[in-house]
């Protein structure tokens, strides 16, 4: 094979003819991202790039049970498979057994389209969204506003193969936009961002227009104090609290005691309350515009994931049911070691509450009883606690006084100290659930969608000088 023109599932095929072990798992990965970055009202610079990664999973079984080793390795030619695959086998020869080792799944059907060619992006995916962001430039220009931002279109195509006869494929788009628009003096700075697909059904004018409402809010400013405030979280900041929340969520932890999920006297908090209003919290890999790998794609082990579950099928869960949760994270091996059922992780998270009113409509119903804080979004988020989950962090690019129903000025930032859990437990309302970007966590989990919530009491321990 010319190591030029190796097809993805070639690389996939020829690693599983060369491996010697008595198990062996390769995903091959092929991903191409466009991006446009813009400045002071223009574009600055825009590109495309390529890359290919390969991990394999050599499985060796010995008296005393079945090691596992693994290796990555990115830019791999058909002339480096050989050395991946040997370096794979020779981890597992020196690692003991495997904690977690299972056999290797089977009974997957092929994906169609296996043998096909990787999907790609390209500077395309803008040709309708650029020239909507120059509309944009010129309003903000005439307005006296400046606009900087970042677009990016990723496809990740991945190919999974074992020597057990999966042979599963899924491509995988993840578009983020964010923009953040200043006054001239550079005193006032406001922030949006979206998670997109395609780029079809994301408008550059319209988050323009609401950065211009804010930085119009922040005309006024006003000191407050630190202290627990009536308090709007907006659907990013809610992602992103969640999005810690779930990567916590795991069932073997919990069962041990160490977690904010552990049971006082052991066990769990499976089938406990946890919020008087109804959220439901759920994955689902076919969750229309959040879809994701519907199958597991895992190049490591943990809690959360196990390579022997590479190719295991996903399917849609609810971790929270109407307030009540019902499912941790497991794999096959930590669902047998808490008799739990099997919930591997998934890729996006959903939160839903029932409500109907968007955030505008939550400001509208707010400040009436005394002063309310409408957030942007949260940033630098830091576990304090694992037994509570005490996060702490600080709030970013505009938090707003709202009184009587009206935003009447932007306020200092702060530093926050709340829990994910306990805010579920003391919000008072969820509105609309809609599709958003999480600020702090979007290089890492974007398929997300989320109602804002209505804190009663948010703790903001500190005042802070973040802008």
């Amino acid at each position: 094979m010319s190591s030029r023109t190796t097809k993805p599932h070639e690389i996939v095929e020829r690693a599983l003819e060369l491996s010697r072990a008595d198990g062996c798992v390769v995903i091959a990965g092929e991903r191409s991202t466009a991006n446009l970055r813009w400045a002071g009202n223009a574009l600055t610079t825009n590109g495309v790039t390529r890359g290919r990664s390969v991990t394999v999973v050599a499985t060796v079984d010995g008296a005393e049970g079945t090691a596992s080793g693994v290796v990555s390795r990115s830019a791999v030619t058909a002339d480096d498979l050989e050395p991946l695959v040997r370096a794979a086998e020779a981890a597992a020869r020196e690692a003991g057994p495997a904690e977690d080792a299972q056999p290797l799944v089977t009974g997957v059907p092929h994906s169609p389209g296996f043998e096909g060619a990787p999907a790609e992006t390209s500077p395309a995916v803008f040709d309708a969204f650029a020239p909507a962001l120059g509309e944009a430039f010129a309003r903000a220009r005439a307005a006296g506003r400046e606009l900087y931002g970042f677009a990016q279109h990723e496809v990740l195509s991945s190919y999974l193969g074992t020597s057990a006869g999966l042979r599963l494929r899924h491509d995988q788009p993840t578009g983020t936009l964010e923009m953040n628009a200043k006054s001239p003096d550079r005193t006032r700075s406001a922030w949006a961002g979206r998670a997109t697909r395609d780029f079809t059904d994301v408008d550059p004018g319209a988050l323009d227009a609401e950065l211009a409402e804010r930085l119009g809010w922040a005309e006024r400013r006003i000191e407050l104090p630190a202290g627990r405030y009536e308090t709007l979280l907006p659907p990013t900041a809610v992602a992103d609290l969640l999005i810690y929340q779930q990567w916590s969520a795991t069932a073997r932890d919990a069962a041990e005691g160490r977690t904010v999920f552990s049971r006082t006297g052991g066990g769990t908090r499976l089938g406990e309350k946890l919020s008087q209003l109804p959220l439901t919290l759920r994955s689902d890999p076919h969750a229309p515009g959040l879809e994701c790998a519907p199958f597991v794609l895992a190049g490591s082990s943990g809690d959360d994931a196990s390579v022997f579950d590479n190719g295991l099928p996903l399917t849609a869960t609810e971790w929270i049911r109407e307030g009540v949760l019902e499912h941790l994270l497991t794999t096959r091996h930590t669902a047998g070691l808490t008799g739990l059922p099997v919930a591997p992780f998934t890729d996006n998270l959903i939160l839903e509450g029932g409500g109907t009113r968007s955030l505008a409509e939550m400001v509208a119903a707010s400040g009436h009883d005394g002063p309310a804080l409408l957030l942007t979004c949260l940033w630098y988020i830091r576990e304090v606690d694992p037994a509570s989950l005490l996060l702490t962090g600080l709030t970013r690019d505009g938090v707003y006084l709202v009184e009587k129903g009206e935003v009447v000025g932007e306020v200092n930032n702060f530093r926050f100290n709340e829990s994910p859990v306990d805010l579920l437990s003391r919000a008072t309302e969820a509105g609309r659930t809609e599709r958003t970007l999480p600020r702090e966590w979007n290089e890492y989990f974007t398929r997300t969608a989320m109602p804002a919530l209505r804190i009663p009491d948010f703790n903001m321990s500190s005042v802070s000088q973040g802008v």
